[in-house]
């Protein structure tokens, strides 16, 4: 079961404006991205759910943050349907996020009370996963379906709804600004964060400082 509460998780995304999501196949090498990730200040991490026996490693890291990095709220990407949702809310995961909008996930989390994210990519899209309890959507791909522009068109109509972009997001001042003015609340940062190079010569001291500058960046914005 989720340590901390929902309502504490979103609190937590909204504040810290920024969610580092990152895979690999082997543990050792995620908990070396999530402590440096936690390093920097973060204190959400989604873990992306690709390949066979990713909850696995999920599993693995996710209690080994209680003791090395306790105040992580560990999350779980890239997930499609009702069951590996169950899945991973039984390993202890704090939210869902979906590369699209399945309304069967919708009530295995709002019954566990676990924060789901669905990606979306139209304004149709993003009014159903609000009807379905949808604190926060995710666009996906963020650049793809329209980038900082989109968002500016779907805040004009409904100014309610809280976005966050996943995929063409990257940690660099002139992107977080464009996304943040367009009224985003949060953004996903994945393979430019976490760049092969880096992962290969074990740069984690990188990761750390890409961490700490975009929540700078996004604080300055947040003001």
């Amino acid at each position: 079961m989720a340590r901390f509460k929902r309502l504490k998780v979103l609190q937590t995304i909204t504040g810290t404006g920024i969610v580092p999501l990152y895979y690999h196949q082997d543990a050792s090498v995620v908990k070396q991205v999530v402590k440096a990730c936690y390093a920097g200040g973060a204190r959400v991490f989604e873990f992306t759910n690709r390949g066979d026996f990713a909850h696995e490693v999920f599993a693995e890291v996710n209690k080994w943050c209680l003791a090395e990095c306790p105040e992580m709220m560990m999350g779980v990407g890239s997930v499609v349907d009702a069951a590996t949702a169950a899945l991973y809310i039984q390993l202890g995961a704090h939210f869902i996020v979906s590369p699209s909008l399945n309304p069967d996930m919708a009530k295995v989390c709002n019954r566990r009370k676990i924060a789901w994210m669905p990606g979306c990519g139209t304004l149709s899209e993003i009014n159903l996963a609000e009807e379905l309890g949808c604190e926060i959507v995710k666009i996906f791909p963020g650049k793809e379906v329209g980038g900082p522009s989109f968002v500016k068109s779907i805040l004009a109509p409904c100014p309610w709804t809280s976005i966050m972009p996943s995929g063409g997001v990257s940690p660099d001042r002139e992107n977080l600004e464009a996304w943040f003015k367009a009224g985003v609340v949060c953004v996903g940062l994945g393979s430019q964060l976490t760049p092969p190079e880096v992962i290969a010569s074990g740069d984690w001291g990188f990761i750390e400082q890409k961490v700490r500058e975009a929540m700078a960046i996004v604080k300055e914005h947040k003001g």
